[in-house]
């Protein structure tokens, strides 16, 4: 559970940001930015370089947040 919060530390959500979506901490880039895009066909780095202000390891740690909270939820 403490590696779980400590990949939260990448997102925040704030009421004055974006009517409070989650977005990556510290850019107004919304988390559902990334999936939509990876839906879309993206890969990672493209995404990076469309929206230079996020990080890679904000990326990796919001993706491996998605499979855990997945892989939690197929086990319960």
């Amino acid at each position: 559970m403490d590696r779980l919060r400590s990949q939260l530390a990448a997102v925040e959500s704030l009421p004055n940001k974006l009517s409070g979506a989650w977005v990556f901490r510290g850019t107004r880039v919304p988390v559902a930015a990334l999936f939509e895009n990876l839906r879309d066909g993206a890969t990672i780095d493209q995404f990076l370089e469309w929206f230079p202000g996020v990080a890679r390891a904000d990326v990796d740690a919001v993706l491996a947040y998605e499979v855990a909270l997945l892989t939690t939820t197929d086990a319960a």
